[in-house]
């Protein structure tokens, strides 16, 4: 019987520690757009992954390292602006931060709203009228920015209780994760301004390529000459556009990798971006080895 009852204790605690911590981001309520339900977490048949749609209320899950080293990193994950692409550009690369002793927040941005399947639906416009997925984002992408740049504010804010270093905030994004990340470049002020930047394939024609703001952060830019989306062009424009202005970036553009690779295997040098990541950031003193 005691044996019992400690195995149910165990159990319990266990449940505890796999509970996800999440914080509501604060925003401000959208008055150029109007969702109708809550978001929705499922697999898409169409992309064979995990995503999440109907994003209204924006929120952070926190993903904690055993031995955190200050660093942190705020994923925004891509989707179009449709969807997140929640396992493969937010989940694991919390994972993978995890190991290395950075803390990382998946954030669950704002999204265009959509019904019952907005991958199926971002794919049928896609086909059918590609005009219209960019009059749907329009709207909706001041308010993503918003919840990025609020995000930056909210890890400073309460970077002690969160356990990291309030001059250590990153922000990585994946295609239209990743132009949020660069509205958040653009439009940063001295309290919300992220400390380094990741844009993965970023969806520069969501977000265009601009001047570097004069104080602009350090960047790494990931991509793919192949990127079916045709995002490598942007991607060399972002970093040309740093380079001008003497701002640190670096630069990783794989002959082969695709579009929304992620941390997908595909047996191609891409698949170890995130390594190139942590090298760079390591040599920037932007975070510590994870033997120091």
């Amino acid at each position: 019987m005691k044996n019992c009852f400690a195995l149910i204790i165990l159990i319990s605690v266990a449940k505890l520690g796999m509970a996800q911590e999440i914080i509501k981001v604060p925003h401000t309520k959208a008055t150029e757009v109007a969702w109708e339900g809550d978001s929705k977490e499922y697999f898409s048949e169409v992309w064979q992954t995990q995503v999440v749609t109907n994003v209204s209320v924006p929120t952070m899950e926190v993903f904690r390292p055993e031995k955190p080293n200050g660093t942190s990193v705020i994923i925004a994950p891509g989707g179009g602006l449709y969807a997140l692409s929640i396992k493969s550009e937010g989940n694991d690369v919390a994972k993978w931060l995890n190991e290395k002793g950075i803390t990382a927040f998946v954030l669950r941005y704002r999204l265009v709203p959509t019904g019952e399947d907005g991958v199926k639906e971002i794919t049928n416009e896609g086909a059918t009228n590609p005009a219209r997925i960019g009059e749907r984002v329009a709207p909706v992408m001041p308010y993503s920015v918003a919840d990025g740049l609020s995000a930056v504010s909210y890890v400073r804010e309460n970077a002690k209780d969160l356990g990291v270093d309030p001059g250590e905030i990153g922000f990585m994004g994946f295609s239209a994760g990743g132009a949020v990340t660069m509205g958040v470049a653009y439009n940063y002020n001295e309290r919300n301004r992220p400390d380094f930047l990741v844009p993965v394939y970023a969806w520069t024609t969501a977000m265009p390529v601009q001047v570097a703001p004069k104080n602009a952060p350090p960047m790494l830019l990931v991509c793919a000459s192949d990127d079916p989306l045709g995002l490598a062009t942007g991607s060399i424009e972002l970093y040309n556009s740093w380079m001008k202005t003497g701002k640190t970036v670096g630069l990783h553009m794989y002959a082969k990798g695709g579009h929304g690779f992620g941390m997908k295997k595909q047996n191609l040098p891409s698949d170890t971006w995130i390594d190139r990541f942590h090298e760079w950031a390591i040599a920037e003193g932007i975070t510590k080895s994870a033997t120091n």
